[in-house]
Formats: C-alpha cells, structure tokens, sequence
C-alpha cells in the first residue's frame, strides 16, 4: 500500500505551534509522508522570517507561498488572498497530496482551502465551530468548514455548530484543542532558565501581553491597544513581555504604538516578533497574568492556571474557563481587570476549575483519523439538513 500522503499547511508562528505534535504524528509514522506546504507572515522579516524556525525544528519545507503580507490595507489583504490561491494551487500541483490538513481561520488558510477544493483535493479542517465576533476570521472559519470534508473540533458545542452548518455528523470528531499537546509535551523551561535566554530579570513578577486588531471592531484598531498601554503604567513593579502582533489589518498602527510604548519604557517592556513555542508557552507558566485578545489567552493559558485579561470582543463567542476576565476597552475597565487576575483570593480559586478544551492528546487522534479515513468518500460533500422545530405562528 503506498504511503498516504498529507499536506499540512502553515502561515504563522501561533498556528504552527499548535500543528507541531499533529506535524510529529504524521512524520513519525511510516504509512504516511508529510509534506509541508509554507506560507503568510512566516516568510517576513516583520514578522520573525519564522520559517526557519520549522527548518529548524528539523520539518522539510515543500512548498514556499509568499503573499506579500505587508500591506495591511483591504486592497493589500484582498491581493495577499489572490496570491495565495494561485501559489497554494501551484503547490497542490507539484506536491499532490491526497489529503490537505489545515486549522483555523485565518484569509491565507482560506486562500488555500479554495484552492485545495478547485483541484479536489480533500480538506481536514481543525478548530472550526468556534465564533469569535470581534473578528473577519469568523466567518472565514465557517467558509473553510464549508470547503473541507473532515472536521476536527475542540470542544463539543463548536462540533454541533459544525453540523449546524450542514456538515455530516460522521466527519466530525471532538478531539480537544491541540495547543494543549505543547503543555502536556513539552518540559518548559523553568524561571532562571527563561530569564537567562531572554536576558531579563523576572523575579518580581511580569505580565505576557499578546494583542492582535479587532478586524470587525469600529473606529481606530489601535485604540483599544492605545488603552492596553496607558493602563500598564498602573502596575509599574510588574515587567512586560510583549509578543507580534499578527498581519491582520490594522497591525502596523497597533506595533507602531508597542514599539514607542518600549522605547519610552526600556526599563520594564521588551517586545519579541516571535518567542517560538518554548519561550512562549514557558513564559505563560510563569506570567502573572496574560494580558490582550489572543486565543492563547483562552485555551493554553487555563491550563495552566493562568488568569487572562481578554480585552474586547475579538474572541467573543468562544468557550470560557474561569480563569479568564473579559472587559472592556478602555483604561479603566483594563485596569480593574488587572487587579482582579492578580488577587490572592481570585487566583485560588482556579485550582480545580473545568477546562473546555480538553486535556491534551489531539494531535494522535487527529493523525488516526486521517491515516484511517477512506478518502474516495471524501469527494463528495452531502448536505446534513438539521431538523428545526419552529413555534406555531
């Protein structure tokens, strides 16, 4: 029997942290070959040129797609998407996967689901079902779920949702979020050894900030980031570490404000394009609090026991553990925010509360599925009509 061959693609450091150990599964199994198709903010300089992070992690690189990720305007967003699926269709062409496993919801995923479904290659599509209201990535999600043909979701109200939108039960599994496999699996580095690579002294306590633009929020999309900072200078004894900000719109007005904010603030504020995955996930173990409107801040960050401070509404609409303090944008709101994640009283509170995603293992149920799923099934996509029960009228 040949080797099936699976495609994964990637466009930022964020989601191929969370493909790694699904990467690992497939690359370790001798019935199937990996191919690994490279994309979106990983092939910038602004964003970290993370590519070489994946080279260097010992992952071969199949294909490049490069989408000019610079220009964040909606012109530059729409040309980005163009190009992606013209590259990501010239990659299908040359790497002929028989499977194509891509996760989340981001417009170069998409750009490569079009693509994947133009040349009728089968889409694996992982964390779909979920709702972020504060952001365009929602309803790129739901178009994704629509192109693909198995889906794996992360918790089971996002699964019924997946179905909602007329997906087949029998290609849905719920498999957990796989970003939970990175703390289950990694033997994260513990405070002197974090302070000593990133050449800061984090003893007294420091707060891990990670704040992308609300791409569905109205007016400046660096307002809320504007207040993320004045309320900061509230806790002047806490360090700051400060992670990329993504390429969604809007981002060069949100690190333009970041990059000034440190400058004034060199004493206490370091801002790092890309941690990497060990870095990161270790300094979210020793964080006080994580501050901003990433998704890291609602799945990894509760397990392990981590308050977050979720700014906004960019991630309204997703699973909550308690762990997480949603407010508002403004300074005030923030701040008081703050100073609930860093009560005594609050943080003991955590030490036995539900978690919505799971507790690791995604990634080899992910890779069971795709090495067992007969793909000549997949070709074609049945509508699963929901029955609805409508009140007398």
């Amino acid at each position: 029997m040949a080797e099936r061959k699976i495609c994964v693609v990637t466009g930022t450091r964020a989601e191929y942290g969370l493909l790694y150990w699904l990467m690992k599964e497939i690359e370790d199994d001798p019935a199937l070959t990996l191919r690994l198709v490279v994309t979106g903010a990983h092939l910038s300089s602004q964003f970290g040129d993370t590519w070489k992070v994946i080279e260097d992690d010992g992952f071969a690189i199949g294909a490049k797609v490069d989408i000019e990720v610079g220009d964040d305007s909606p012109v530059g967003v729409s040309r980005s998407m163009g190009l992606g699926v013209t590259g990501m269709a010239e990659a299908f062409d040359d790497l002929k996967p028989d499977i194509v496993v891509m996760l989340g919801d981001r417009y170069e995923i998409l750009a490569a689901a079009e693509a994947a479904m133009i040349a009728r290659i089968p889409i694996a599509h992982i964390h779909g079902g979920e709702v972020t209201e504060g952001a365009m990535d929602d309803a790129m999600r739901h178009a994704i779920t629509k192109l693909a043909s198995l889906h794996f979701v992360a918790a089971e109200p996002y699964g019924r949702r997946v179905v909602q939108l007329g997906e087949d039960p029998d290609r849905v599994f719920n498999v957990g979020a796989p970003g939970i496999d990175n703390i289950v699996k990694l033997d994260l580095m513990p405070l002197p050894e974090l302070e000593r690579d990133l050449g800061l002294d984090l003893a007294d306590g420091f707060f891990l900030i990670t704040f992308h633009p609300a791409t569905l929020g109205d007016g400046d999309p660096g307002a809320e980031a504007g207040e993320m900072l004045t309320a900061l200078d509230e806790f002047p004894g806490h360090r700051v570490i400060v992670t990329g900000v993504n390429a969604d719109p809007g981002h060069n007005r949100i690190a333009g404000l970041v990059s000034d904010y440190a400058a004034r603030h060199q004493e206490r504020v370091s801002v790092h394009a890309s941690l990497g995955q060990m870095r990161y996930l270790s300094a979210l173990k020793h964080a006080a609090a994580v501050i901003g409107n990433s998704s890291s801040g609602i799945i990894e960050a509760p397990a392990l026991g981590v308050p977050t401070v979720n700014i906004g509404d960019r991630q309204k609409g997703r699973l909550r553990a308690a762990s997480i303090i949603d407010c508002g944008g403004d300074a005030k709101a923030i701040t008081a925010a703050i100073v609930r994640a860093l009560d005594p009283e609050f943080r003991n509170g955590l030490g036995d509360m539900a978690l919505p995603y799971g507790e690791g293992g995604a990634s080899q149920k992910i890779k069971d599925r795709l090495k067992e799923a007969d793909l000549s099934l997949l070709a074609r996509k049945p509508f699963y009509d929901v029955v609805v029960e409508r009140a007398a009228s």
